[in-house]
């Protein structure tokens, strides 16, 4: 098998066609022309329900409608850039009167500190007069990935010409979509054109933060992969496999990963990320990020194309800065607060046309990439002198304008929160009705086929199964609860009981009873497999494998513990006093449970097996003790190396580790005889990699399952994987798996930055019962782990 070591991939590897057919005819062109003027226009011609609303109600509607801000540049042609060599030569300093507006504003917001989030967003779900328009589209319109940031962006194309007419005379329309996860952006915008029929070549890229990472933070990534995962060569990790738009190599990748792509006519930049922990400061926050998101996408972006940029509150002066370039870089600027982004958010999209070019920003570009990176500048962009006047009192303008519909929101809401009665109800849902249909009406809003979606078939291979969706940290307490939940200490969080949920939910048996993984023969395109190589993992906080909370919970008492904390020599010591509720299970209850996942398989399975009762044990030179009882011929594999491994907060992602587990299954291969049994202890399975051996087990066994607990030892190997009916390995992913740990020696013998992140398709992982395996397998070793650290934590302190 042919070895590739992948860095990152090129967009020649995936550009495809998402349109059959590329003859663009001139009628055709005049077509969309025609199209595009009237889109703006109510179709009169279309059977509307609005004529049922009160003439109030819908005037009403139509004010959601338009939250836009247009930057009307002074006719002297005053906005100009300063020169290049005034850039990052100043401080930043503060516009007294957009401060005001930022202390007005959070004065506001003060006053929902003390009320209870789940009972707040409940009720702000109800008073959001455009909240009905995201069910009614996801059934009336077979709307794809139908999210608020799929109506969101949306009403941005029907709104504003964002996709250049350029794209449609030459028949080729080119997209590049940054922090966009989970990818309704992407959905909304293949509706568009599908649904009105607009004849072009539309190619796209996109990037965000990889949920697959095991070193990305789960606060900042979106988990949701829905699309990601059944689009993935259309999506761009960066050299170091993060996604983090923030870094200068990534942007430099990117550029050379849309190489392919004539021109880019529509950049489209969501980012954001959890700033709950502090909401007033939102805006400073993420400015660095929009900061990165404005250089990548005036880098890539072709003469005339569009630039859509979510941001917050525009008060702070780097984001006054950052709109003076942007109103300087794009002949037309608009504010817009679309009526499906909730009102009493802070949320707004600035939407650029018609970019200058390159080469008319060119020496501020090159100065600004000296700059990028996750902090603030500490230099201001510009010197505020160098801003002209004119464009402060405009920009002053669309603040006041922005402040003033979101402070109005929020005091109506906490108004209705204390008291709404039943006329104010009956009025908000004839809002809600309303909105409706004027979203249906205003942006002619017709349904497509399933064979226009980009993914076609339904869970064609995502990680979003019903166990870990919506597991993502939710907070069902006040602000002021959650700020002094994160005040307190490790050892506060265990005496108070914080963690206890977890720890209650520890194994009360053999988890792994009823998890089987029935085995499959070797997919067919491992001619196609690659190995993926990034940065050495710092530490594993994220995993598409496991409960994110559990992994997060667990990760906290290994850094906060007394276990954790503990030297190699102490940790022996450091052992679970006896735990009713916990049953460890012996080498003969293993063995037992392996025999009887044998025998099962002899009564279902029809092939002719050679031997089913030799059984090959990695490490456990007990287990040739319990060989009389069980009736199983046991072979022991001596691994000593393995054992030594304890969890760390690398846990399965320390490379040392994995290189003898990979070294240990091509010892065993060549020693299994079909029908054989295996039993292999891990540590755990959250990374990519161990994630890729197990599929290569589930790939050569007829089953697979797995026991828990096998040991009271809080950090070390507490579950082993059995597998039954060995098949057969094809000699090229043998030979691939030898390649594989040649590589890997090299890596760790010249000491290399690099690991090795994954060696089989993450679109393989994704598929199948594998995924649900992993979840269920992960869960029960982090709530175990969890469960020993907390019990022996309250035994060293009491």
């Amino acid at each position: 098998m042919h070895l590739t070591v992948r860095l990152w991939p090129t967009y020649s590897m995936c550009k495809r066609t998402l349109d059959k057919d590329h003859c663009i005819s001139s009628d055709r062109v005049c077509f969309h022309l025609r199209m595009n003027k009237q889109k703006k226009m109510m179709c009169v011609d279309q059977t509307t329900k609005l004529d049922q609303f009160d003439p109030d109600i819908i005037a009403e509607t139509e004010k959601l409608f338009q939250k836009q801000f247009l930057y009307t540049k002074p006719p002297n042609n005053e906005w100009q850039l300063p020169d290049s060599s005034q850039a990052f030569t100043c401080d930043h300093n503060e516009f007294s009167s957009l401060v005001a507006l930022k202390n007005s504003l959070n004065e506001v917001k003060n006053r929902l500190s003390d009320k209870k989030l789940d009972e707040w967003h409940q009720h702000t779900s109800f008073t959001n007069k455009a909240g009905k328009i995201i069910a009614y589209l996801k059934k009336s319109v077979n709307a794809e990935l139908c999210t608020q940031a799929w109506c969101k962006f949306h009403e941005i194309l029907c709104t504003f010409p964002v996709l250049p007419s350029e794209a449609f005379q030459t028949g080729e329309l080119n997209s590049v979509h940054l922090c966009e996860a989970p990818g309704a952006f992407i959905a909304s915008l293949n509706h568009y054109l599908k649904s009105h029929r607009i004849p072009c070549d539309w190619n796209w890229v996109a990037n965000t933060l990889n949920p697959y990472h095991e070193a990305n933070d789960t606060l900042m990534v979106i988990m949701d992969d829905r699309l990601i995962a059944n689009t993935l060569p259309w999506w761009y990790f960066g050299p170091d496999n993060t996604g983090d738009v923030m870094t200068l190599k990534h942007l430099t990748g990117l550029q050379h990963f849309i190489s392919n792509m004539a021109t880019v006519h529509l950049v489209t930049s969501d980012g954001s990320f959890d700033c709950q922990g502090n909401p007033g400061e939102q805006e400073a926050l993420v400015s660095p990020l929009h900061y990165c998101e404005t250089v990548t996408a005036l880098m890539m972006l072709g003469l005339g194309g569009s630039f859509v940029l979510k941001m917050f509150t525009l008060f702070e002066h780097c984001s006054v800065n950052l709109l003076f370039f942007l109103n300087c870089s794009f002949e037309e600027v608009r504010v817009f607060k679309p009526a499906t982004s909730k009102a009493g958010n802070s949320e707004v999209y600035v939407v650029c046309l018609h970019y200058l070019g390159r080469e008319a920003v060119h020496s501020h570009l090159s100065k600004m990439m000296q700059h990028f990176g996750t902090e603030m500048v500490e230099k201001a962009l510009f010197p505020q002198h160098l801003i002209p006047e004119s464009f402060l009192k405009v920009h002053e303008e669309c603040c006041s304008f922005f402040h003033r519909h979101q402070t109005e929101t929020i005091l109506d809401n906490l108004r209705l929160f204390e008291c709404m009665d039943e006329v104010e109800q009956a009025r908000l849902n004839i809002l809600r009705d309303c909105a409706v249909e004027f979203y249906l009406q205003r942006f002619q809003m017709k349904p497509i086929a399933r064979n226009n979606w980009l993914v076609k078939r339904p869970h064609a291979g995502c990680s979003m199964n019903a166990k870990w969706y919506g597991q993502r940290s939710r907070y069902f307490c006040t602000y002021n609860e959650r700020k002094l939940m994160e005040s307190l200490s490790w050892e506060n969080k265990v005496i108070k009981g914080c963690l206890n949920h977890w720890a209650e939910e520890h194994s009360l048996d053999n988890v792994g009873r009823s998890c089987i993984l029935e085995g499959a023969t070797c997919n067919q395109d491992y001619h196609l497999w690659y190995i993926l190589e990034g940065r050495k993992l710092p530490k594993v906080t994220c995993s598409p494998f496991c409960d994110g909370e559990a992994l997060k919970s667990l990760n906290q008492a290994l850094e906060k513990s007394l276990v954790g904390q503990a030297s190699a020599d102490t940790l022996m010591g450091l052992t679970q006093q006896e735990c009713q509720s916990c049953h460890v299970l012996t080498e003969h209850m293993i063995l037992s449970e392996l025999a009887d996942l044998m025998e099962c398989l002899k009564q279902t399975s029809n092939e002719d097996c050679i031997d089913q009762r030799r059984c090959l044990v990695v490490g456990f030179p007990s287990f040739c003790d319990a060989e009389s009882q069980s009736g199983l011929e046991i072979k022991l594999l001596e691994s000593g190396s393995l054992s030594a491994f304890n969890c760390s907060l690398l846990h399965d992602g320390e490379p040392k580790y994995q290189q003898q587990l990979l070294e240990c299954l091509l010892c065993l291969f060549p020693q299994l005889q079909k029908g054989n049994a295996l039993v292999l202890p891990v540590l755990s399975c959250f990374t990519r990699f161990m994630a890729g051996l197990v599929f290569i087990l589930h790939s050569c066994f007829q089953r697979i399952s797995f026991v828990c607990p096998i040991s009271s030892q809080p950090l070390g190997t507490n579950a082993v994987l059995l597998c039954v009916g060995y098949q057969h390995l094809p000699d090229p992913v043998f030979q691939y798996l030898q390649q594989l740990s040649k590589l890997m020696s090299t890596l760790l013998d010249s000491d290399s930055s690099q690991q090795i992140l994954q060696f089989v398709p993450m679109e393989n992982l994704l598929k199948g019962l594998l995924l649900e395996f992993l979840w269920d397998l992960n869960t029960a070793i982090v709530k175990r782990r969890l469960h020993l650290i907390i019990q022996i934590e309250q035994q060293q302190r009491t």
